[in-house]
């Protein structure tokens, strides 16, 4: 359990497996933010009040900045904001949500809806303004296409009047408070023209400058949210106005120099989804920031659980704690889940970015969002577990980070309402094709017929679900939802398997024949075998397991249990965190004890004391 890399070949090793937890393109896509990560000014504090913690973020966020070559060009790059929200998230969660939503969702959302360049966006390229975004409302949000903040069309200013009708429609959570600097907002409000609603666009509004809310805007700190300090707000407007150009408009619904509302598109939704399209890629980001996170603890749990010995056996010599299977077992099967992860992730990053079958891709990244930040939780709390109370503190990270992942799975979509969402068009689309052989039985060593019974479990769920929605009583939408969502819900987990288990096959073909090929091969076994193993009596059931391949599945997750194990340190090396992040954490050091130590304490006094005396 103490291996280390000494050797060429064990170094190509681990840079083949970054290559596959990071892309090909690796130093290219996330040097900048490893080397950013590893400066002074991200280094964890002495320390802090939250208010002092609240003010380094934005601290951080301008150093950020300054870095930058172009943050309008950052904006523009969904590879380059995951991979800003995969590495800033381990170090600073309130840094990654205050930067996540001043370049994806302010200024992406910005320049998806001003191509022309007729708006000046300097002062938020140079962050003399801050930009953050207003969508959901205390009485909205998933729903948010029902908002009931108003922006009603003033023909005689040319403008708009921003109206906050009751204390439902206040905006809720949105980083409003001057804290850092002056702030804009994009508001997203109701369009009125001539008393006619045509549906929720974004409004460009200035909040706030050096000290307090401008006119009009009145904005509330929300009590403390546990975990990360943010400024989270309760924000209204009172009748505040704003010219033409705040409106983000475009094909989807502009005011013309008639001051009559055209658009392209009749659907009062589909024109607030394309209001709103930067918040798919921060669901990307919200994955990439679960993934970087996970991976983090992973790397603390593994380096802590090498170095941290107690007494072996009968008191015999003292051993690691990670020597024992009850400490190792659920560290292998985390690295398993987070090779997955990761994988997962860079195939919704991909298909994404490709632009092809956009319906199908923009499904797969909100059901890699659920299912990765989930698990993300997951493995976080268990590596929380392996560290007892050392990890407790935060010192050590993990405590902010357990918290952190709660935000991750409820930010750009509640997970379990965006997974309600592809459960419900994956039940009503064609029924997927069987995934394991219908000759029977094949073999539980062979990694595609482990592929296959994945595929199988999710053809199950569904058509469970569709069975149960038949038995319901016509006439009632609601009831024969109910009926069929609680396996159609089973339904998109097993996807995301598939998904994964698909994303792990395509890796390890690729590898060239060595460790890193028998090591990324072994984490594919596990990670399917575990989740076979979940489900094993309805592949059962269905004649696609036999009853000694079921007793005999426990006996094989232990054996690649065992195997993954004796490597978690190479594989924790594969994650390429930075030396200097690593550092700032006192337990994923092999000294953590100095972290504790006190230099006044008798053990170093009274030594010196007891010399002296044998001096004489």
């Amino acid at each position: 359990m103490t291996a280390t890399i000494d050797s060429p070949s064990a170094e190509r090793s681990t840079d083949l497996l970054t290559g596959v937890l990071l892309g090909g393109n690796h130093r290219r896509e996330h040097g900048f933010w490893q080397r950013l990560i590893s400066t002074e000014p991200f280094r964890r504090p002495d320390h802090r009040t939250t208010e002092e913690r609240l003010a380094l973020a934005y601290e951080r966020l301008r150093v950020l900045n300054d870095c930058l070559d172009s943050g309008a060009r950052l904006a523009a790059d969904p590879r380059a904001l995951a991979a800003l929200h995969e590495w800033l998230g381990p170090v600073d969660p309130a840094l990654t949500t205050v930067a996540g939503i001043h370049y994806n969702l302010f200024l992406g959302s910005l320049l998806d809806h001003g191509g022309d360049g007729h708006r000046d966006l300097s002062d938020f390229l140079r962050l003399r303004r801050i930009g953050t975004f207003l969508c959901t409302e205390v009485a909205h949000g998933n729903d948010a296409a029902a908002v009931e903040t108003t922006a009603e069309y003033d023909r005689e200013r040319d403008g708009f009047v921003l109206r906050t009708p009751h204390a439902g429609a206040q905006k809720f959570m949105p980083n409003t408070s001057p804290a850092g600097g002056p702030k804009a907002g994009l508001v997203a409000a109701r369009l009125l023209v001539d008393g006619a609603d045509h549906g929720v666009f974004l409004f460009l509004v200035p909040l706030t400058d050096e000290g307090q809310p401008l006119p009009g805007v009145h904005i509330r700190r929300l009590p403390t949210r546990t975990g990360s300090p943010v400024d989270h707000c309760l924000t209204s407007f009172d009748r505040v106005f704003v010219g033409r150009a705040a409106l983000l408009d475009g094909d989807h619904g502009r005011i013309g120099a008639d001051g009559e509302f055209v658009s392209a598109i009749d659907n009062r939704r589909r024109r607030f989804l394309a209001s709103i399209g930067r918040v798919t890629s921060g669901k990307i980001s919200m994955t990439a920031c679960a993934v970087g996170c996970a991976r983090a603890t992973l790397a603390i749990a593994v380096r802590y659980g090498g170095h941290r010995y107690i007494s072996g056996p009968r008191g015999s010599h003292r051993v690691p704690v990670i020597a024992h299977r009850s400490h190792h077992g659920p560290l292998a099967a985390a690295m398993a889940t987070v090779f997955a992860m990761s994988l997962l992730h860079r195939r919704a990053l991909d298909r994404w970015e490709r632009g092809e079958r956009r319906e199908d891709a923009e499904r797969l990244v909100a059901v890699a969002k659920g299912w990765i930040t989930w698990q993300a939780r997951s493995v976080i709390v268990e590596c929380r577990e392996r560290c007892g109370a050392q990890a407790l503190l935060e010192h050590n990270g993990m405590s902010e980070l357990v918290t952190g992942v709660e935000g991750a799975i409820t930010a750009e979509g509640d997970n379990l309402a965006i997974h309600v969402k592809a459960a419900a068009e994956m039940l009503f689309a064609a029924a997927p094709a069987a995934g394991a052989s219908s000759d029977g039985p094949g073999d539980l060593d062979d990694p595609g017929f482990l592929g296959g019974l994945l595929a199988e479990l999710e053809r199950i769920w569904f058509v469970r679900a569709r069975e149960r929605m038949g038995l319901a009583p016509h006439g009632d939408p609601l009831g024969r939802w109910n009926a069929a969502s609680g396996p159609a819900l089973r339904g998109v987990e097993a996807h995301a398997q598939r998904q994964a288990a698909e994303a792990y096959a395509e890796a390890v073909a690729v590898l060239p024949e060595g460790p890193a090929r028998d090591r990324l091969g072994e984490l594919e076994r596990l990670f399917a075998l575990d989740r076979i193993a979940r489900n094993s009596g309805d592949l059962l059931a269905a004649g696609l397991l036999t009853a000694d391949q079921v007793n005999g599945l426990p006996g094989r997750v232990e054996e690649l249990i065992t195997t993954v194990a004796a490597h978690l340190p190479d594989l924790v090396d594969s994650f390429a965190l930075p030396p200097e992040l690593l550092a700032d954490w006192p337990i994923a050091g092999a000294d953590y004890v100095a972290a504790y130590d006190d230099p006044g304490a008798f053990w170093h006094t009274g030594g010196a004391r007891d010399a002296a005396r044998g001096e004489r």
